[in-house]
Formats: structure tokens, sequence, C-alpha cells
């Protein structure tokens, strides 16, 4: 099975989470997790990331820390991924020297480009859809995803709005890896353990 999915994480960390990420990477259709939690204690992020780590671990999975480099450094974690506001790439990239380092570059030859100069691991590309996570997230269309299969050598991220009937087209059309969150973690008819089992 390709591990084509790009497992970001909810929100909030609920009280049966733990018990849920394990099922879920167990389906061996997952490649990286990434926390991505914005307001939260330190010490809290910290007890978070020590769990989240050993699961990661035991299924083969990299962990990625959403727009913290320093800590992403600090923890050792697998890499980090940052957005356009989240401080200086280069100083990331120096910091993360043998780490995943990921950008968002949305919908924009010129972003991407600038990621690939920084010695960018991936980029992420997006928002396909409606997304539930960023609802007001720019919107990107295939095209951008053709441009990036012919002219960049990094492996292409999608995000936004992705469940089990849209991903084809991305992956047809370029994409390397689905990057999904609402679909798994706030599905109103599937458990995360079956809604991952839609991504073959």
């Amino acid at each position: 099975m390709k591990r084509l999915v790009y497992l970001i994480s909810p929100n909030k960390i609920y009280n049966k989470f733990f018990s849920d990420l394990d099922k879920v990477l167990s389906h061996k259709n997952v490649s990286f997790f990434q926390l991505r939690l914005k307001k939260i204690k330190k010490n809290n992020f910290l007890k978070i990331i020590n769990i989240s780590k050993k699961i990661t671990s035991k299924h083969k999975v990299k962990l990625i820390i959403n727009d913290n480099f320093f800590l992403a450094s600090k923890i050792k974690a697998d890499g980090c991924h940052m957005g356009q506001l989240d401080g200086s790439f280069k100083i990331a990239r120096k910091k993360l020297k043998n780490k995943i380092l990921g950008i968002t570059c949305h919908n924009s030859q010129k972003l991407a480009k600038n990621a690939i100069k920084i010695k960018a691991d991936y980029i992420a590309l997006g928002s396909f859809f409606k997304s539930k996570l960023k609802p007001k997230a720019k919107k990107a269309n295939l095209n951008i995803l053709r441009w990036a299969k012919k002219n960049i050598k990094k492996p292409v991220v999608v995000i936004g709005g992705i469940n089990n009937l849209n991903y084809k087209k991305l992956i047809n059309n370029g994409a390397k890896y689905i990057a999904i969150s609402s679909f798994i973690w706030d599905n109103p008819k599937l458990k995360p353990e079956v809604a991952i089992k839609r991504f073959k």
C-alpha cells in the first residue's frame, strides 16, 4: 500500500485521541503526521509531542511540528512545516540540517520556486477545496499542480478540504501526498480508523 496520506492533527487533542491515532497509523497508508496545535501551553504541548512520538515511531511515520522550527529541532522531531509568515526559512534550514522542512506555497509558482531555492524538502499547495480547518484559506487550482509536476523536482503535498471522493484527481495531476485532517478527526459518519481506510 502507498503511504500517500500526510495526516494533520485535530485542533484540540481529545480524550481518546492517542488511541485513535494508533489505530489510524496502523493502517499503513500515512507517511507524515503533523502536530498543528495553535493555542496550547508549552508543557502540555511537550507531553502531547512525547506520546505522539512513541506512536509515530512504532508505525514508522515521520513526526512533523507545525510552525515552530526551534521546537522541532529541540525535541528531535523528523521535521517542521512552515507557512509564509512563520519566520526565516534560511534559519529554519540551518537549524533543521538533516531534517524535513516543508513550506506552504498556496497557489503561487513564485513561492514554490523560492521554497526550492532554500532547499525545502517538499512544498504544500492549496487550498483545493473548501476546508473546515482553514475556511479562509487561499484557493488553488489544478493548473498549479500540473505546473509543479513539470517544474518542481521535490514532492508536492496538496491540502484543503480533501476527502475520499476528490483526492484521486489531485494524485492524478501530480500530487505525491494528500494532507487530511477534518475527514479523519471531524467526520460525522466515520470513526477515524474507518475514515483512513478510504485512501488507498
